[in-house]
């Protein structure tokens, strides 16, 4: 199993890095655009959508993604667009595990498989424009989401007592959470003090904004992408599956590589516009 990760690891690295240090963002807008259409297959199969309907949802995806890039939305960051997105992914949230496991089978299934789609393709958006905006920008936003993971499950492994969600995520733990909050605070005060203040980064961009706001900003992100991670949890736990797919041999499927950042992206691109 080690071995299948790693080789797995690697190919994907084989890939992701040339397209996201390419001068030119398009080869990274199209592999994204490969792995957003991939997870909405899984997100129709998790639907109970088969094979036929899980690929035309896919192939739908794809097509929103390309309308968007035509109609030249990556060089157009829109504070209305993410703030509406943002906030309906906390409200989704707060609904959905608050409901929990239970709670998400009562939801009309059409009302379930558009909602996912708009999050995938909103998530596509987010992360292009990003790139766009720099690869030290799109860097920051992802090591913000690996280290508040990296964080928790070091804490939660060493520290962790109190369950945050067991019904729907039994390994997490509150412990978990605050040594991921300490990542990520600990990342954006070293990035801030390497690039300073007119850095080119998510963390510096908050830090000449809203000094005194930014490490909440920070927070509140790190806390997204815990419920990101929540979300897909309950959702798995409702379809009785273990992983989304088996696309990535060792890691399961690609929606269980991007859970945290489905929400953590948009919300980066809201505080963006509000600073920029």
């Amino acid at each position: 199993m080690l071995r299948t990760r790693i080789i797995t690891a690697l190919v994907l690295l084989a890939i992701l890095l040339p397209a996201l240090f390419y001068a030119d963002p398009t080869p990274f807008g199209i592999v994204a655009l490969v792995m957003i259409a991939a997870a909405t297959w899984e997100w129709g199969r998790l639907n109970q959508m088969g094979q036929a309907g899980a690929c035309g949802l896919a192939l739908v995806a794809a097509a929103l993604c390309t309308a968007m890039w035509q109609a030249g939305w990556l060089a157009r960051p829109s504070l209305t667009l993410w703030t509406l997105a943002g906030g309906a992914w906390v409200l989704a949230a707060v609904l959905l595990i608050r409901g929990g496991v239970p709670g998400w089978a009562p939801i009309p299934r059409l009302l379930r498989i558009v909602g996912g789609l708009l999050a995938l393709c909103l998530a596509w958006l987010a992360v292009v424009q990003a790139r766009v905006i720099g690869i030290g920008f799109l860097l920051s936003v992802l090591t913000l989401v690996w280290m508040a993971d990296v964080g928790a499950y070091a804490a939660g492994r060493s520290f962790g007592r109190r369950k945050l969600a067991p019904a729907i995520s039994p390994g997490k733990s509150w412990e978990g959470v605050y040594g991921g909050a300490v990542g990520v605070l600990l990342l954006a005060a070293g990035w801030v003090l390497v690039d300073g203040p007119s850095g080119n980064n998510l963390f510096s961009r908050l830090w000449a904004g809203m000094p005194w706001l930014m490490p909440l900003a920070v927070l509140f992100l790190c806390a997204m992408s815990v419920v990101g991670d929540l979300v897909e949890s309950l959702i798995k736990r409702s379809a009785g599956v273990k992983d989304s797919s088996r696309l990535l041999p060792g890691h399961g499927g690609v929606l269980d590589r991007v859970d945290a950042l489905l929400p953590t992206v948009p919300l980066a691109m809201m505080l963006y516009c509000v600073v920029a």
